[in-house]
């Protein structure tokens, strides 16, 4: 199971977390609810702010956020109008057994417990009801980006993702995993911010922050695609790994 601690610091950072956090694309969260017509019961585990709940309601669903931090609930009820996120976490989800038509979870499963969170899951999902994690991962690929993480100590590569989480147990069908290309455009103080919301700077030392942001300070200075730009274009890999339960 992962720190406690960490999975719990964002509410400190809640309102820029939700300002600067990459959004789902749509083509995304369409494939991860595997065709369910709208309107869909799907919960929204591990909602945090509520980024998730906003692009599936877009989507004319049915939206149930969960979410143990207090201060991203009220993040969310405050961005989301006539949604208020309930009190419970994966490992003790507060709904019924058979109560969704698909679970979705965004940038939160690693922090789960999972073996707990599996049988939660099942529990609350129909039969052939969907489950699916999903991560807007940055593309790596890019030079510069590869420098970010370097700098910033950012976590889940796209080998992490695909590799690590990719059996949900035998309450689930095997995994399929969908891959989705999309992009955010950030002004330097704006992608500072951003990385000032990740796990790794809100529970590092004064001194650790300080080193962070010495190095995005430099990279913007030196690296060829980065110098003397306004705005830069943060690539993402959205990966979807959908199941059904059996």
């Amino acid at each position: 199971m992962t720190d406690p601690t960490a999975a719990l610091s964002f509410g400190a950072a809640a309102a820029a977390y939700d300002r600067f956090r990459p959004r789902y694309p749509e083509a995304a969260l369409r494939w991860a609810l595997d065709g369910s017509p709208a309107p869909a019961r799907v919960v929204d585990l591990g909602a945090g702010t509520g980024i998730l709940t906003r692009g599936l309601a877009a989507l004319g669903h049915h939206v149930v956020p969960v979410e143990p931090d207090p201060g991203m609930r009220a993040q969310l009820a405050a961005a989301t109008p006539g949604t208020a996120a309930l009190a419970g976490s994966a490992e003790a989800v507060p709904l019924p057994d058979d109560a969704a038509d698909a679970v979705l979870v965004g940038q939160a499963y690693h922090w789960f417990d999972r073996d707990r969170a599996h049988a939660e899951v099942a529990r609350v999902l129909r039969p052939g009801g969907t489950f699916a994690p999903v991560w807007n991962v940055r593309d790596e690929r890019v030079g510069w980006v590869a420098e970010l993480t370097r700098i910033a100590h950012l976590d889940h590569t796209a080998s992490d993702v695909t590799e690590r989480y990719a059996d949900f147990g035998p309450a689930f069908t095997p995994v399929e995993v969908g891959e989705f290309a999309h992009t955010t455009t950030l002004t330097p103080d704006e992608l500072a911010a951003m990385l000032h919301t990740r796990s790794y700077w809100l529970t590092a030392t004064p001194a650790e922050r300080a080193r962070v942001d010495e190095g995005l300070t430099e990279l913007f200075a030196t690296h060829p695609d980065l110098t003397g730009r306004a705005t830069v274009e943060l690539p993402y890999r959205t990966f979807v790994l959908r199941a059904r339960r059996r």
